[in-house]
């Protein structure tokens, strides 16, 4: 009996990427397509659709190597639960960049095969995917690579450090809470919709602080996620017990920013849970803020260096001083996760406090199930 493979998604503004991915899913067998509907797509991506729902399941269902499709009735990243178990596939086929530990979990409990993709584009035809097609959105993203919370001053007055930054490309189509500076992201285009103005750097990244902190304001967003989202390449913000830094320099050496990008692995993971507050329990000493502060120095000196062990070394340093004064940052889920990589990787970090992001891997060769990231040169 020919085998039933499912895959789920999106599938907005269908393209030659889409397609592919259907091509190689149906190689293993009769293909089942879950859309994603307009609300869960919403409530996932913090933005409306493109095509509507009806739209895009009438574009998959006339491709010829779709055996069906329908619209997922549930919600969040698993919303095709209850159509997956009544379908009974053999295999769950998913991207690179879509895969995640809940389906895998999912996928084990269900007796399911997980495959992921190897995303590659048609013969002769260019790589695809929706973000790029967009283009109506230029503002990219911020990954912080050590030295988070020094940002803010309830740390940095214990002990003064540095938050290292690199500005990312939109090539790929992070979630909301993720731990990219989505927030300052959104804040960005509400005010100049798809591209910054031309003004100077730090002046625009001011205004964003502003518009996202107005008076009145309980929790004060650090001021690494507006700076991050506008200065390009790699960047080290230094803080002394203030919102804003005292010193900015900016790496654009493609080299580095070369050796950045082959090295960093990013694997997502699970939504964050209800009630999550990453500031209970915290234990924020001069201590903990030195050890923090000190990881985060030698992460940039590995990085002018190009040295990838010191590198990795250094970005875990920071991880477990983070997470020594935020121990709500993980949970035992969360764990459970990093253990299954720890072996193979050179170093981690986690991007989204309490899940809801990815765990950021440094390593020399790649990872499976993981993806990589496009650096940001130029405004």
């Amino acid at each position: 009996m020919t085998k039933k493979v499912f895959v789920s998604g999106c599938y907005d503004m269908l393209h030659s990427g889409h397609v592919a991915f259907f091509e190689e899913a149906a190689s293993y067998g009769d293909l089942y397509v879950g859309i994603g509907s307009d609300k869960t797509i919403f409530e996932l991506k913090g933005r409306k659709t493109v095509c509507p729902e009806e739209e895009r399941l009438y574009m998959v269902k006339a491709l010829r190597c779709v055996k069906d499709a329908w619209i997922s009735q549930g919600s969040g990243m698993l919303d095709f639960v209850e159509e997956m178990k009544e379908l009974k596939p053999d295999i769950f086929f998913v991207n690179s960049d879509g895969t995640s530990p809940l389906k895998e979990k999912l996928c084990k409990e269900l007796g399911i095969e997980y495959v992921v993709s190897q995303r590659l584009p048609h013969e002769n035809l260019p790589s695809r995917s929706t973000t790029k097609l967009r283009q109506q959105c230029r503002i990219p993203f911020r990954l912080d690579l050590a030295g988070g919370w020094l940002d803010q001053p309830f740390v940095s007055k214990f002990y003064p450090g540095a938050v290292l930054t690199i500005n990312i490309e939109p090539s790929v189509q992070f979630n909301s809470r993720s731990g990219l500076s989505t927030s300052s992201r959104n804040a960005a285009i509400e005010m100049w919709g798809n591209q910054y103005p031309v003004d100077d750097l730090e002046k625009i990244a001011k205004m964003i602080f502003r518009y996202e902190n107005k008076p009145g304001t309980s929790y004060v967003s650090g001021s690494q996620d507006a700076i991050g989202i506008v200065f390009p390449g790699l960047n080290r913000l230094d803080y002394d017990n203030d919102y804003w830094p005292h010193h900015i320099e900016s790496v654009l050496d493609d080299d580095i920013l070369d050796f950045i990008e082959q090295h960093i692995y990013m694997y997502q993971l699970f939504p964050r849970k209800e009630q999550f507050d990453v500031l209970s329990d915290t234990q924020i000493n001069a201590e903990n803020a030195k050890a923090l502060s000190l990881a985060a120095d030698d992460c940039w000196k590995a990085l002018l260096k190009k040295d990838l062990t010191a590198w990795g070394k250094a970005t875990t340093d920071s991880f477990n001083a983070q997470i020594k004064m935020f121990p709500h940052m993980v949970d035992l889920e969360l764990l459970e996760v990093l253990d299954s990589f720890k072996s193979q990787v050179l170093g981690w970090k986690l991007c989204g406090a309490g899940g809801g992001g990815y765990f950021v891997f440094i390593n020399d060769k790649p990872i499976e199930k993981t993806f990589g990231i496009h650096i940001r040169r130029t405004i």
